[in-house]
């Protein structure tokens, strides 16, 4: 798992790559959670483009975040995910969560 940020303006991109599972979370998790803190985030946008494979862990982290970004008044939104990753997004039921409330 690799993993590249960006601010542009007020948002956070986040492009993930490889496998996110329980070995890399807590890193992204911890790394992210930073950068909201120290730039003022109001946005973060997760790129899943690159992402071939995601477990329940993957689904914990996404979750955490955005909680953490609904509590800060900020947005997150979940794109480009590949079709395997989709498939995870929407049997979690984060798909519907983030299709109502985000964007």
């Amino acid at each position: 798992m690799r993993y590249e940020t960006e601010q542009i303006g007020g948002a956070l991109v986040v492009k993930l790559y490889g496998e996110i599972d329980q070995h890399c979370v807590s890193e992204i998790r911890d790394d992210i959670d930073r950068q909201i803190a120290i730039r003022n985030i109001n946005s973060l946008i997760v790129d899943l483009g690159g992402v071939e494979f995601m477990d329940s862990s993957g689904i914990g982290m996404i979750m955490g975040r955005y909680k953490n970004m609904v509590s800060r008044g900020g947005k997150m939104m979940l794109v480009r995910p590949q079709p395997q990753v989709d498939k995870v997004l929407e049997l979690s039921g984060i798909k519907k969560l983030f299709e109502k409330n985000c964007g």
